[in-house]
């Protein structure tokens, strides 16, 4: 944590969140702990919740809300300097103002030594508690997600789908029809009727012509026919 990796620019596009941490204190009801025995839990904020709920359900920590994180600051109520242990590639870490690493803060430094921890939280049961559920409970990856889900919702979308086409079709298929029957009824109905009467006392000359062409041809051979000896 001793670089820019961790530090608050990040927030927006690390997963889980943005940093925080969170006071870890139980009760001597569970623990043989003095009332300055108290720990805090640091990493991205889903992680945090989650591992929370083990927490309390395990080693009895009074339930806390986080608060964020930013090791840059001053007035930091965690400081690099105060972890305990490194958890998840070092993205998770137990800490304690009561424990002061002094190679902590050496600049440029690959030295692995860290400072003994003090006997009295070596051996305390309520940190040995938070440091197995930690490592038992942190997530290390998002659960894969449940693709029988995906698939039962792609089938209903599929069906729906071709369910609402052939509707459509179907709508249209009866449009066409209806205006069929309309137009049949209005021809062969009282629109007919209109049109014929209409013909009848406003014929059409050309037609009138033809039909008087007719009658006269007609006549002709009727004519020729009684002339015939």
């Amino acid at each position: 944590m001793n670089s820019s990796e961790y530090g608050p620019q990040y927030d927006a596009i690390r997963p889980g969140g943005l940093l925080v941490y969170v006071s870890l204190r139980t009760t001597q009801d569970h623990f043989n702990v003095t009332e300055d025995e108290v720990y805090y839990a640091v990493g991205d904020r889903e992680s945090l919740l989650l591992t929370m709920i083990s927490y309390v359900t395990w080693c009895h920590v009074i339930p806390a809300w986080p608060s964020k994180f930013d090791p840059t600051s001053p007035i930091s109520t965690v400081k690099l300097e105060n972890v305990i242990q490194y958890y998840r590639a070092s993205s998770f870490a137990l800490a304690s103002p009561a424990y002061n690493n002094t190679f902590a803060r050496i600049p440029n430094s690959d030295t692995k030594d860290s400072t003994p921890l003090p006997e009295g939280m070596e051996y305390s049961p309520f940190r040995k508690c938070i440091d197995n559920v930690t490592k038992d409970a942190l997530t290390i990856t998002n659960k894969p997600p449940d693709t029988r889900v995906v698939s039962i919702l792609t089938a209903v979308f599929t069906t729906l789908w071709w369910v609402a086409g052939w509707v459509i079709i179907l709508i249209f298929v009866g449009i066409f029809y209806i205006l069929l029957f309309i137009r049949e009824l209005l021809w062969s109905g009282p629109f007919f009727y209109l049109s014929n009467l209409w013909d009848r006392y406003f014929p059409d000359p050309e037609i009138k012509r033809r039909e008087m062409q007719a009658i006269r041809e007609a006549r002709r051979r009727e004519i020729t026919y009684e002339n015939y000896p």
